[in-house]
């Protein structure tokens, strides 16, 4: 994974010799041999074998499997720990979400229903669509195409929205309240949209552009 230059022929040599009564291999000599790189002997008064920690955590698995189990244990812990990390951020950014939606859903409610188009019993009409404006722009589906790809969360009363991400439910947030202004300066929706979508677009791949450059780290 790490090494491109690695001799392939070389240690398939070792690979088959090995095992043999009179098989030796020094750290030296496999480095030599198979362009290893990962591992340095030095020699001296303070001299010895240093490996990168890849190397010696197998290392050490494979000659105590006390050190192995306490690995094995440990890496569980720390993936535990960041699954309720991201949980407790994905928690976050969904309440954020809804309470930016409160904002998109005054903008409508004080810019496009008093210009008479909708009664009473036809409001949510209108939330619907702007809803679903920013479904679309995000996401690529509305709410009612993605219940009836997924009738199975549909009849538990899971919404699109409940499977974002982390990073769409931030561009969520984001959208409601540009919508909430582009609503506000009496925009047209088909002119919303285009700048919505724009504004998605944009922000997600600055986002997955982060988190890729945070897990080369």
């Amino acid at each position: 994974m790490s090494n491109t230059n690695f001799k392939v022929v070389e240690f398939d040599h070792f690979k088959m010799n090995a095992g043999l009564p009179n098989f030796v291999l020094s750290v030296s000599e496999w480095i030599d041999k198979t362009n290893a790189v990962g591992m340095y002997v030095r020699s001296g008064r303070y001299g010895g074998t240093y490996a990168h920690k890849d190397i010696a955590f197998e290392f050490g698995s494979a000659i105590s499997p006390v050190f192995k189990l306490y690995l094995i244990k440990e890496y569980q812990r720390l993936k535990e720990a960041e699954s309720e990390t991201n949980q407790l951020e994905w928690n976050t950014r969904r309440i954020l979400s809804k309470v930016n939606y409160l904002i998109h859903t005054d903008a409508i409610q004080q810019h496009i229903i008093p210009d008479g188009k909708y009664s009473k019993q036809t409001e949510w009409i209108v939330y619907a669509e702007e809803a679903d404006l920013l479904n679309v722009a995000l996401f690529g589906c509305t709410a009612k195409e993605w219940r009836e790809a997924n009738p199975e969360w549909a009849k538990q009363n899971k919404n699109i929205r409940d499977f974002a991400t982390i990073n769409q439910l931030t561009v969520l947030s984001n959208l409601e309240t540009h919508n909430a202004e582009l609503i506000k300066e009496n925009i047209d929706k088909v002119s919303r949209f285009k700048k919505i979508a724009e504004i998605a677009s944009y922000q997600l791949k600055v986002l997955t552009k982060a988190d890729n450059l945070k897990g080369l780290n």
